[in-house]
């Protein structure tokens, strides 16, 4: 893929920690060659080298950078913070149901981005059944407008990602990643993603039409996790 869910996928991988052994005669600064009173206790030496702070070499394999040695190789995860993603094999649901809540949209209330022009979590008190998936409102009156009118309102392709739907590929969304386009909200799996997809938004539509709604037979889904309403 030509988008950042599958390198966040690659960067999933975590690094195990020890400490080399040292010789039997040492000054306590020797002692701990990863200790806190030095900023940064590698710096002595070459990071791509043997590294006395780990059982295995930190540089060895750091999907998290660009630089396998721009992380602090002492670092106890190199990897802390990158994105988790999973994966599921085809068939998907025609809407996308993020997997921890099992709401559609992450739990987003879709009115709200034409009533109120942005992202807005939506309340238990005010859930909808809908095209196989439970939706989520803000408002009485938001959960009725939609009741009434739900495909005015839904996103475009279920909820899942416009650009890697472009592509012919499957991927969850970040809420907050949107726009309205000719009266249709487009959903995208990132802020980055969503930048890619505005460079040629009719096209993109054009070639996500074409491939919706097959792909969901066909492709893999890839989601990460997004805390989005904190």
């Amino acid at each position: 893929m030509k988008i950042k869910y599958l390198t966040a996928f690659v960067a999933s991988a975590v690094l195990s920690v020890g400490v080399a052994s040292l010789p039997t005669i040492f000054s306590p600064a020797q002692a701990n060659p990863c200790a806190a009173e030095v900023e940064n206790p590698c710096a002595a030496v070459d990071p791509c080298a043997a590294n006395p702070c780990a059982a295995v070499d930190p540089c060895a394999a750091n999907p998290c950078a660009a630089d396998p040695c721009a992380a602090d190789p002492c670092a106890a995860n190199p990897c802390a913070g990158a994105d988790v993603v999973t994966a599921a094999e085809p068939p998907h649901p025609e809407v996308y149901i993020e997997s921890s809540s099992d709401l559609a949209i992450r739990g987003a209330d879709p009115v709200a981005y034409f009533t109120m022009g942005e992202a807005v979590a939506g309340l238990p008190q005010y859930e909808y059944e809908w095209n196989g998936a439970t939706w989520r409102f803000s408002s009485a009156a938001n959960k009725e407008a939609f009741k009434a009118e739900p495909e005015a309102f839904a996103p475009a392709y279920g909820g899942y990602c416009a650009k890697a739907m472009s592509e012919g590929n499957v991927a969850s969304v970040d809420p907050r990643a949107w726009k309205i386009v000719d009266g249709k909200l487009y959903l995208n799996y990132s802020q980055d993603v969503q930048d890619q997809w505005v460079q040629d938004i009719p096209g993109n539509i054009e070639k996500a039409d074409a491939m919706w709604p097959s792909v969901l037979t066909e492709k893999t889904f890839y989601e990460n996790q997004v805390s989005w309403a904190e």
